[in-house]
């Protein structure tokens, strides 16, 4: 199940080469993930209420062709893999209606317990969404 967001590259995306930072796409990967959560009926709020924390541990980038302020973008959110302790994406940045890939990234975070800081496995409350999202995702 792939999600897709647009967005407009705001000035202060940009850097003193008029390009986008590179910092920027790390941001809107995490745009990306919260987007994936929500369109499946997860809140990262609801998560974090149940004392359940969602931290990165690895993340890539491969930059390709910068991206302009006023540009408008599509990113593309994919799940990558889903065990009970983590989970990966992929991601495709675009200008909006162009096939041209600008950024591709890679992301794995892991599902943590708030109060001990320790790696948990996540509930089935989470778990089965994101598992009947995969199987979606392979069909």
């Amino acid at each position: 199940m792939s999600v897709k967001n647009f967005f407009r590259v705001h000035f202060y995306d940009t850097d003193l080469m008029g390009v986008v930072h590179h910092s920027n796409y790390i941001r809107w990967f995490e745009t990306g993930r919260v987007e994936f959560l929500r369109s499946i009926g997860i809140s990262l709020t609801e998560m974090m209420s149940d004392k359940i924390l969602f931290p990165l541990t690895e993340v890539k980038a491969k930059y390709f062709h910068p991206a302009r302020f006023d540009d408008e973008l599509e990113l593309e959110t994919n799940p990558l893999t889903l065990t009970k302790v983590k989970m990966e994406f992929n991601y495709k940045i675009r200008r909006k209606g162009e096939e041209e890939i600008l950024v591709s990234g890679y992301s794995q975070n892991v599902f943590t317990s708030m109060e001990t800081g320790k790696i948990i496995r996540l509930p089935d409350k989470y778990f089965l969404k994101l598992d009947k999202a995969m199987i979606e995702e392979m069909d």
